[in-house]
């Protein structure tokens, strides 16, 4: 029966090329925490969507999260990027699915992308916020369970 069970889910999510979260030790994520995963694209016609996933729980205190993003190319090519992305809505109820405890939050990183070479790429992720006013960034950014980042194809 787990193995029916397993076939069809894994069946059902026929868009997914990768999808892996990591998790976050002690729900604080660092500033120096960088989180990386490596993948290795064969297909350089299929147009992608490209998302970063955040798992976030009741004790995130934030209605928003800045990120650095960074992806490297089999040709040693870097494509760095601030982000930012809205957590809560005006009320202050926390945006994704789930439960009112946890929250799972399905981020556009890049659309319809292709990739331009096969090989291995490299995706990093790093929280990168900080309280109005300050420069130094938060050292440890709480409430956040795993962050994770999936690529899916393109209708």
């Amino acid at each position: 029966m787990f193995f029916i069970v397993t076939f069809l889910f894994i069946s059902c999510d026929k868009k997914r090329v990768f999808d892996e979260y990591l998790p976050i030790l002690n729900q604080k994520w660092s500033k120096h925490n960088t989180l990386q995963f490596a993948f290795t694209a064969t297909d350089t016609l299929q147009k992608h969507n490209l998302f970063i996933n955040v798992r976030n729980n009741k004790d995130y205190p934030f209605s928003n999260l800045f990120i650095i993003a960074q992806m490297s190319f089999p040709d040693g090519n870097v494509i760095t990027d601030t982000l930012e992305y809205d957590m809560a809505d005006g009320a202050g109820r926390f945006l994704g699915e789930g439960t009112l405890d946890i929250k799972d939050n399905k981020l556009f990183y890049k659309e319809k992308i292709i990739f331009p070479a096969k090989g291995t790429y490299t995706f990093k992720v790093r929280q990168s916020m900080r309280k109005n006013g300050n420069v130094d960034g938060i050292e440890e950014l709480d409430g956040l369970t795993h962050v994770g980042f999936r690529i899916e194809k393109t209708e």
